[in-house]
């Protein structure tokens, strides 16, 4: 499995949920206000209750009666009412709090490493943008408002229960003891449990988008039992763990639910002895068991809402842990003094694997076209990632203009050295959209001009609406060579000094490819460009070429200097002229 993202500690979660709160303190505060009325409103009816029961027994009129009773549905009523508002008050709390949540999420995903996506894998990041901060969303919008009505609730009922005899109060405190000891046991498995339920739903997650991501390749090379076996292992895992917080759940609300129980019959049977004896009127009983009785309700309500809490805990806690990730290079970082690039010594080897690259030394002069070329798992993608800043050297350097590549922040990394490569993605949304992801601030002639530049510009006049064409679901699908068309054509807005093609042009036809290579370096004439290909063509037309060799580079010439030399590139060069 991949590496995953972070997850937040408890006391980061509390600090995150104290500054959402302070982030619409009024609307919290009016929350609290409103839930402490009602909950002052619902403690009416059972005192008067038992005060009608005793004025009854001691022969009042029934005009008191009345009078209490009229009491009771007013206070049911305004009850009602201002339990209504504060949930009114709480969801729009809750939906203002979620947007803030999700609005801060994209952020820091935005503002993520590319490399560290990748390490993570997608299904993770996937998973917490979508069943995690829903969750949290739901907690905010249902769960935490009930939470605050149910506390204000329980505190006030136990409160009149002391207040009318502070010796039955104690009684239903102590009968809630259970109560304590099975929520502790509870909390203390819940966070593990959960959090690993949320891994486990990541990782299904992963498998499933790499799966159907890759299934042409899947079934190309007969992986389908593998595939389906690796889903089946991912799955039991899901399953297992679900099966885990299930588990404490099951264990969790029966205890409780007999717990309720408790304080009911310990305030029944020691207030009945003490009204047989006369130390205790027969309305203080009633009152005191109804406010337990009614006690029942708002506890089921805090218990119900504490496992949601451990669920949305954890949840909150995953999509908190993007702010323990490592973030991109901050702006304010040295501004190179020209477009050379220099690579020195870079050795470079992943988490999991031996060394790709084993000390290369490279300079890139600025307008230049270098090709690097090289059989597969020679480590040209690697060092490609690296010219572009995607990742960082284990040892050596990777400089522009004297300024590691690395340290440049996203803005000026953009405007320096621009990495395009056989993916491709389409953004929902108009033509025009795709194109303003790279240059907001472009025209539509310097929209057609990219189009132009990359041999799109003819099939998208030719689409219902031009530019304001609807693209991806719901829309007009684009299949791979025009989605990467689409990509280059965002380069050229992008308009950077140094682009470097890996394979860019490998889901185009040889024709379109062609044009499409030559349409850009025209365009990009002046800058430097770095073709990373297995089609020699693209050396062939190459200022200079790179051949890379088990991690190093063993062969740097013109074309018509390697062919001579009879070495690595002469070999690879005949191969590809089939001689």
């Amino acid at each position: 499995m991949s590496a995953h993202l972070p997850v937040a500690e408890p006391a980061e979660v509390r600090r995150a949920a104290l500054r959402l709160i302070r982030a619409d303190g009024r609307a919290f505060a009016a929350v609290l206000g409103l839930n402490v009325l009602a909950a002052a409103a619902g403690l009416v009816g059972p005192w008067l209750l038992g005060r009608i029961i005793d004025d009854v027994r001691a022969g009042d009129r029934v005009d008191v009666v009345d009078r209490l009773a009229s009491v009771i549905l007013v206070c049911s009523l305004a009850q009602l009412l201002l339990a209504r508002w504060a949930r009114y008050v709480g969801h729009r709390f809750g939906e203002r709090t979620l947007a803030r949540v999700r609005e801060q999420f994209v952020e820091r995903a935005l503002s993520l490493p590319a490399s560290v996506v990748e390490r993570a894998g997608t299904g993770d990041l996937t998973a917490r943008g979508t069943a995690d901060v829903t969750v949290v969303g739901n907690t905010l919008r249902d769960a935490g408002p009930e939470l605050l009505i149910s506390c204000a609730q329980a505190l006030f009922i136990l409160g009149a229960v002391f207040a009318i005899a502070p010796l039955l109060g104690a009684c239903g405190v102590l009968g809630l003891v259970g109560i304590w000891f099975a929520l502790r046991w509870y909390l203390r498995r819940a966070r593990t449990a959960y959090l690993a339920e949320g891994t486990a739903t990541s990782d299904v997650a992963e498998i499933l988008a790499a799966t159907a991501s890759g299934a042409r390749t899947v079934e190309a090379f007969g992986l389908q039992r593998g595939r389906i076996t690796a889903s089946r292992q991912t799955l039991e895992t899901s399953r297992l763990r679900r099966m885990r917080t299930l588990f404490l759940r099951s264990v969790f609300f029966p205890a409780v639910e007999v717990s309720y129980v408790v304080p009911v019959v310990a305030v029944l049977l020691v207030g009945g002895a003490l009204h047989a004896r006369g130390a205790m009127s027969l309305g203080a009983v009633v009152a005191a068991t109804l406010y337990l009785r009614q006690l029942g309700e708002p506890l089921d309500q805090i218990l119900m809402q504490v496992e949601q809490l451990q669920s949305s805990g954890a949840s909150f806690a995953r999509v908190e842990g993007l702010a323990r990730a490592p973030r991109a290079v901050p702006s304010g970082s040295p501004t190179p003094v020209d477009d050379r690039i220099d690579v020195t010594e870079v050795r470079y080897s992943y988490d999991r694997g031996g060394e790709v690259l084993r000390g290369v030394d490279l300079t890139v002069r600025p307008g230049e076209r270098l090709a690097v070329v090289g059989p597969s798992g020679a480590g040209k993608t690697t060092l490609s990632r690296l010219l572009a800043g995607i990742d960082a050297p284990r040892s050596g350097s990777v400089t522009v203009g004297g300024v590691p590549i690395a340290d440049l922040d996203p803005e000026q990394l953009r405007r320096q050295v621009v990495l395009v490569t056989q993916e491709h993605h389409v953004f929902l949304g108009t033509v025009r959209d795709n194109l303003l992801i790279a240059e907001p601030a472009a025209d539509d002639t310097a929209l057609w001009a990219a189009l132009a530049a990359v041999g799109a510009d003819g099939w998208v006049r030719e689409l219902p609406d031009g530019l304001d064409t609807e693209l991806g679901t719901g829309g007009r699908r684009t299949d791979g060579s025009r989605a990467q068309q689409l990509a280059l054509a965002r380069v050229v807005l992008a308009d950077p000094h140094t682009l470097i093609l890996d394979e860019a042009t490998a889901l185009l036809d040889p024709t379109t490819a062609r044009h499409t290579e030559r349409a850009l370096a025209a365009v990009l004439e002046g800058r430097t460009v770095i073709a990373i290909a297995h089609r020699l063509h693209t050396a062939h037309d190459a200022d200079r070429v790179a051949v890379m060799e088990d991690g190093l580079l063993t062969e740097l010439g013109t074309h018509d200097e390697l062919v001579a030399a009879e070495g690595a590139y002469a070999a690879l060069w005949r191969t590809w002229h089939g001689d």
